[in-house]
């Protein structure tokens, strides 16, 4: 029996600068870990110690993803921590509908607090803490279109779509 299902998230990245402008928009898609995935069955399938927080972190300049990356170890990439916020921005999602859910009522927000901050991508993780290495990660992904520089006063909101699909 081949059954297969595909756990997909997409995000979508506006920087505005301090004026408010529009400076760039992002989209891309990421790679869901074995943690994350084992996550999933756990609590889904076993219904166990459950827990609906999850928080959106930036990572540096060319990220790359592995499926056994863990927030206590991920060579491929580092977490950017140059915005204002004590922590790591909430996941707020609206309602599941036909396979997908996403947070576009509620974006996660930054307000970046240096000049020349390189970010590219970001990644999905259980734990607030600004450059913490527990929780669970649940995924990341790069920036399709390469690394992005931001200005002290920028202010990015993120929307992340969340999907499960049969393969």
């Amino acid at each position: 029996m081949d059954i297969q299902k595909k756990l997909e998230n997409y995000y979508e990245i506006e920087c505005r600068d301090k004026n408010g402008n529009l400076k760039w928009v992002e989209k891309f898609t990421n790679l869901v870990t074995t943690e994350g995935l084992n996550d999933s069955l756990d609590k889904h399938l076993k219904g166990s110690n459950y827990s609906a927080a999850w928080y959106l972190g930036l990572t540096g300049a060319s990220p790359v993803f592995a499926a056994g990356d863990t927030m206590a170890s991920h060579a491929g990439w580092t977490e950017v921590t140059a915005y204002s916020e004590s922590t790591r921005p909430a996941l707020v999602f609206g309602s599941v509908a036909a396979g997908s859910v996403n947070n576009s009522a509620s974006k996660a927000s930054y307000t970046v607090n240096a000049d020349n901050t390189q970010i590219g991508g970001a990644f999905t993780v259980s734990n607030n803490e600004k450059g913490g290495t527990s929780g669970i990660l649940y995924g990341g992904g790069a920036f399709a279109g390469g690394n992005k520089t931001l200005s002290n006063g920028d202010t990015l909101n993120v929307t992340i779509t969340c999907t499960a699909a049969a393969a």
